[in-house]
């Protein structure tokens, strides 16, 4: 992705602040809405060529949802590694890793006008629909395709880049990322390769994501 653009915070300039509504039980078991807010641990990626905001994250799968298990996992992350630019109410939470393993992360991405990822391959199966703009998904075959809003791309693992085709609009993409086993091809074990990319993500635990064992 490049490493220079005009987002300063999330949301990008021209997109709309996105409501989030999180529903649940109050103590007689109705259902209701437990949380309204606007997203949560937000970040300026890449110098701004990019900002994120996690939509919505848990620890396991199946998720655990009795007594706010789930909501308790996003809200007690502990404090951020050193290279996030974070938005002011947001500098005491940590971001997530680029996916939890045995969990799941909703994450939306505004893309700045013209920016440009580098090809990579996250382990995981991602699950990416383009909420607003238009992008260009291409593979490390060379195969190309152009998503609108309400497209949608799900990469179960495939070398890939993204661009912004528009040079003066941004774009915006919600991510749905989950766990795999490891994923073999041709009888050779595929490992993470995200380049500069991986730097914009919290460090996996000892063991996990980039950092498994072989």
């Amino acid at each position: 992705m490049s490493t220079s653009g005009p987002i300063t915070d999330f949301p990008a300039p021209g997109l709309r602040d996105p409501f989030r509504y999180i529903t649940g039980h109050d103590a007689e078991g109705n259902a209701v809405f437990v949380q309204t807010d606007n997203g949560d641990h937000r970040a300026v990626m890449l110098g701004g060529a990019a900002a994120q905001n996690i939509i919505y994250s848990a620890g396991s799968n199946p998720i655990e949802l009795t007594n706010n298990v789930d909501l308790e996992f996003a809200k007690n992350r502990v404090c951020p590694p050193p290279f996030f630019v974070f938005t002011s109410k947001d500098i005491d939470k940590e971001q997530p890793s680029l996916h939890i393993p045995n969990g799941v992360c909703v994450r939306m991405i505004d893309f700045a006008p013209g920016c440009k990822s580098n090809m990579h391959r996250a382990l995981c199966m991602g699950i990416g629909t383009v909420c607003e703009g238009e992008v260009e998904l291409t593979l490390g075959s060379g195969e190309k395709r152009i998503l609108r809003p309400g497209d949608v791309s799900i990469n179960r693992g495939a070398m890939h880049q993204w661009r912004k085709t528009s040079e003066d609009k941004p774009a915006r993409m919600l991510y749905t990322l989950l766990d795999i086993n490891p994923l073999i091809v041709n009888g050779k074990q595929l490992d993470f390769d995200m380049g500069y990319l991986m730097k914009e993500y919290a460090e996996y635990d000892e063991g996990k994501g980039d950092k498994k064992d072989e």
